[in-house]
């Protein structure tokens, strides 16, 4: 069921992408701040984002067929 549910998305909305950009957000905390209390702070949306992109949509949305 994930599998098709991901062939349906453009490139941007692909798991490697979301993976990716939440790790640069997190990197990115840490590199500017170096404060890991701001990086964990800033860690915390992007990990429920990741939480309800990853898991839950993929296996609660129901996915069209594709006509021939």
């Amino acid at each position: 069921m994930a599998q098709s549910f991901w062939s349906q998305k453009p490139w941007w909305c692909q798991p490697w992408s979301i993976l990716l950009t939440g790790a640069v957000i997190m990197a990115g905390s840490w590199l500017l701040f170096e404060r890991w209390w701001l990086s964990a702070l800033v860690s915390l949306p992007v990990l429920a984002w990741w939480g309800l992109f990853l898991v839950v949509v993929p296996y609660t949305t129901p996915v069209e067929e594709q006509e021939s």
